[in-house]
């Protein structure tokens, strides 16, 4: 089992920056890849970002390429997703997500609303 607690979300306004991060804990030697996913009122969710096991590895999805930066410290057991110049269209509650296996694990979720 893998435990995931996400915290820094918040309210920003546009332009602005936050930093997420995403505490693992219990059998975190066995987690592989990590992303950071989000829900936006009335949408589905939508992976953000992935990183590898080793964090040398990332993707993004396109309409936060260039703004967000995926990583992880993995003696610190922790990813964090830095995102900067945002945007109203990425308010959402946002959640980390671990693969373990085949399992996934998923955090409480995190929100964040850009807004002036």
């Amino acid at each position: 089992q893998v435990q995931l607690v996400e915290s820094g979300g918040g309210l920003v306004q546009p332009g602005g920056s936050l930093r997420l991060s995403c505490a693992a804990s219990g059998s975190i030697f066995n987690i592989n890849h990590m992303g950071w996913y989000r829900r936006a009122p009335g949408k589905q969710r939508e992976l953000v970002a992935v990183i590898s096991t080793s964090g040398e590895s990332t993707n993004y999805l396109d309409s936060v390429k260039g703004r967000f930066t995926i990583s992880r410290d993995n003696a610190k057991n922790t990813m964090y997703l830095q995102m900067n110049s945002l945007k109203p269209e990425d308010t959402a509650v946002y959640y980390c997500n671990a693969a373990v296996g085949a399992s996934r694990y998923w955090g409480q979720g995190t929100q964040v609303t850009v807004s002036s």
